[in-house]
């Protein structure tokens, strides 16, 4: 068994996940390597789960890799969280060594703001002040070199940018070419060109919203249903959220729940759980999406 193999391959996904961009050649003088043998290692683990990513001549791998999602299913953050921890210990009085450590292993894994190099921070802080100007003024901006991980592609979008999101690290924008309302992240943009062209699509331009069972989107679908004492309990116990949109029925026995959902999964698989305990008082369309549900459960069962 080859010991400096393994130890190479493990070097590598060090490189491949510290939020910088390398490219073949710089990976393979890093591990004193031939590309020929990177390229080996790169296929390795692709095999294995990761999601190797090529953004141009850049190489990197996919935090959402299965591996991963494997490696910390039990104590997973969302950004969000880690976001909010981030800031909490960046307010913190405390300056010792463990508030050191742990902002920069946020940093380093969720790949937020303290994780960039001072050029990288300078570039972002330059996007900020050309975006808010944009949105100001209601201009029409290109997003040069924007790289998306989606699409793996590095490309120009014309947009019309309306809303900074999560601490000004991302931008909610009208994309021109595609017709749809798109978040963009400001670490992902090479440069921001702002043109002599007005808005021109305000009315269509959607704020992304999160419901309490953290579905995103911009659609917005109407939920009303009457809860039992145990439904009731589990949904303030599981989704502290929830608890705004709950009020106590008029019998003094239930609780109604009305809210809006960008997804019917969250909230039907709850509702499906606890069917024998839950009301649905509206919509028509989640009653029609929980009755395919049911009639879906009865085919498998009498498969």
């Amino acid at each position: 068994m080859r010991l400096d193999k393994f130890g190479n391959e493990l070097d590598l996904l060090l490189l491949l996940t510290d939020n910088n961009n390398y490219t073949a050649q710089q990976l393979a003088d890093q591990l004193h390597v031939s590309r020929r043998n990177l390229y080996y290692y790169l296929e390795y683990f692709r095999r294995s789960g990761f999601q190797v990513v090529k953004t141009g001549a850049y190489y990197r791998i996919d935090p959402s890799s299965r591996f991963f999602k494997r490696l910390h299913s039990n104590i997973a953050l969302t950004v969000d969280e880690a976001r909010y921890l981030r800031r909490l210990l960046e307010n913190s009085h405390q300056k010792d060594m463990m508030t050191t450590l742990l902002k920069t292993k946020l940093d380093r894994y969720y790949g937020l703001e303290g994780s960039f190099s001072p050029t990288a921070l300078k570039r972002i802080h330059q996007h900020i002040r050309a975006l808010k100007e944009a949105i100001a003024s209601k201009n029409v901006v290109v997003l040069k070199g924007y790289s998306s991980p989606h699409s793996r592609t590095v490309s120009d979008r014309m947009v019309e940018p309306f809303l900074l999101m999560n601490d000004d690290m991302d931008v909610r924008c009208y994309e021109i070419q595609s017709g749809v309302c798109k978040t963009f992240k400001l670490s992902r943009i090479q440069r921001i060109d702002t043109m002599d062209v007005f808005w021109m699509n305000e009315d269509k331009h959607r704020e992304v919203f999160t419901d309490i069972f953290m579905f995103s989107g911009d659609q917005k679908l109407p939920i009303k249903l009457r809860l039992g004492q145990l439904a009731y309990n589990i949904l303030i116990e599981e989704y502290p959220m929830a608890q705004p949109y709950v009020a106590p029925d008029k019998d003094g026995k239930h609780w109604i729940f009305k809210a809006d959902m960008v997804s019917y999964l969250g909230i039907g698989r709850f509702v499906l759980g606890l069917f024998h305990d839950i009301e649905i008082l509206h919509d028509a369309k989640f009653k029609q999406y929980i009755a395919q549900c049911i009639e879906q459960m009865q085919e498998k069962m009498k498969s």
